[in-house]
């Protein structure tokens, strides 16, 4: 079966983006998580919020 990335309904914080790319990395979404939170301050705060904005109109719902 090909691995679809969805959001997660079960693991999510806020949206379900980061458990729902967990979940087709087959990663611990606290892993994710933390990624995206070090990614974000290194960038700057704005660009991740765009980001995650952008990310949970793409990333269909499970």
């Amino acid at each position: 079966m090909k691995k679809r990335l969805t959001k997660s309904l079960s693991d999510r914080k806020f949206c379900g983006i980061c458990g729902g790319i967990a979940q087709y990395l087959e990663v611990d979404s606290t892993l994710i998580r933390v990624i995206y939170a070090v990614l974000a301050f290194c960038t700057g705060i704005i660009p991740a919020i765009i980001l995650y904005i952008v990310l949970n109109f793409i990333i269909p719902e499970a």
